[in-house]
């Protein structure tokens, strides 16, 4: 049990706008006064973002579950051989993108595996046609680990592989690979996947150029707290050096199918999702949003932890299926008056945003 004194303590630096230690962090996770936390998460969230809640008209495309890496903490990538291996081809990238022309949309987000046969002359292609199928959309599309991967092959630098996708279409990477930054937690995950470092230096990058990025933190497996409240101090760093990324979402680890599932591992609670969404929005004061995924952590909870400093229920998102393959029970799509109903009923203001959380449309009487 935490001393009363060091929350009274944290309280007061929050309420005065100082910004908190590792040691402060270590020392939420360690307090069983979730209550409290919540209530800190709060006063900051209000602070940057008063009592609105923001969501997306988006769409997610998973083009490839083939993937050299074969992650142990995945259950959505095969080997090529594997009878349920696949690939879309650009023309059902485009059909696909082409479905949601008349739903408003604002945002394609596009990702995969680690695919040899698709080279970068892949993704040049598939961003010009979905530019030219929806030329208003944001295209947020292609983790650092995949990035990473091209610069690979085709030894170019992040930058130049960037800024070769900048210009076809791509406006900004997703937040996912990065994990938990600590080696001892990747060599145990994801021996295979790109380190801590070259996952910032990806997003550093694209910071450089002018695009924005996210940022994610997977937990609920095998990371220690100190790892977490490290990981998120490493994030903290870049964006202090860089001001690019847009918003954080921790995502809750779903053991099912995947090859940690023997391990033990179980699913995370709503109090380790509450409570690790809350601490976050204190520790990234830099941060101008939270992101609850209703995918992994599920819509109810995702609501009440708009009281627990979170600010974004990301969006309608439609047939997502990484986090299904591992056990995911939600539902692959939510439709925008769910999304707007489920913030009303909180007490929040809904705004429908785009990529950059531009608005788009605000209040919904």
């Amino acid at each position: 049990m935490l001393d009363q004194n060091i929350l009274t303590g944290i309280a007061a630096k929050v309420a005065s706008g100082e910004r908190l230690t590792r040691d402060d962090g270590i020392a939420l996770y360690h307090s069983n006064d979730l209550l409290t936390i919540g209530k800190l998460a709060s006063l900051v969230r209000e602070r940057k973002n008063g009592k609105k809640a923001f969501f997306i008209v988006n769409r997610h495309i998973n083009h490839t579950n083939i993937c050299i890496n074969r992650c142990k903490l995945c259950a959505f990538g095969r080997d090529a051989d594997d009878p349920a291996a696949y690939v879309m081809s650009i023309d059902e990238i485009e059909a696909k993108v082409a479905e949601s022309a008349d739903q408003n949309i604002s945002e394609i987000h596009i990702v995969g595996g680690l695919n040899s046969d698709l080279k970068l002359d892949f993704y040049v292609e598939m961003m010009q046609r979905v530019r030219k199928v929806l030329p208003g959309v944001v295209i947020q599309s292609l983790t650092a680990v995949e990035i990473e991967f091209l610069a690979q092959i085709h030894n170019m630098t992040y930058q130049a592989v960037l800024e070769t996708l900048h210009k076809v279409g791509l406006d900004s990477l997703p937040g996912g690979g990065a994990e938990i930054f600590a080696p001892r937690v990747r060599e145990i995950i994801c021996p295979k996947k790109i380190d801590g470092d070259k996952w910032l230096a990806v997003h550093r990058a694209a910071h450089e150029i002018g695009m924005r990025t996210n940022a994610t933190m997977l937990y609920g497996h095998v990371e220690t707290i100190e790892e977490r409240v490290d990981h998120l101090i490493q994030l903290r760093e870049l964006q202090d050096q860089t001001g690019g990324f847009l918003t954080f979402i921790p995502l809750a680890f779903h053991p099912k199918n995947t090859a940690l599932e023997s391990m033990g591992i179980n699913t995370t609670t709503g109090y380790e999702d509450l409570k690790t969404l809350a601490i976050a929005r204190l520790m990234l004061d830099n941060f101008d949003h939270i992101k609850a995924y209703w995918i992994t952590v599920g819509p109810k909870l995702a609501q009440v932890s708009l009281a627990f400093g979170v600010d974004d229920l990301d969006g309608t998102v439609v047939e997502e299926k990484i986090a299904h393959d591992a056990g995911a029970q939600t539902d692959q799509a939510m439709s925008k008056n769910k999304l707007i109903k489920m913030i009303k009923f909180a007490g929040y203001i809904p705004v429908q945003r785009d990529t950059l959380y531009n608005v788009v449309e605000e209040g919904f009487n």
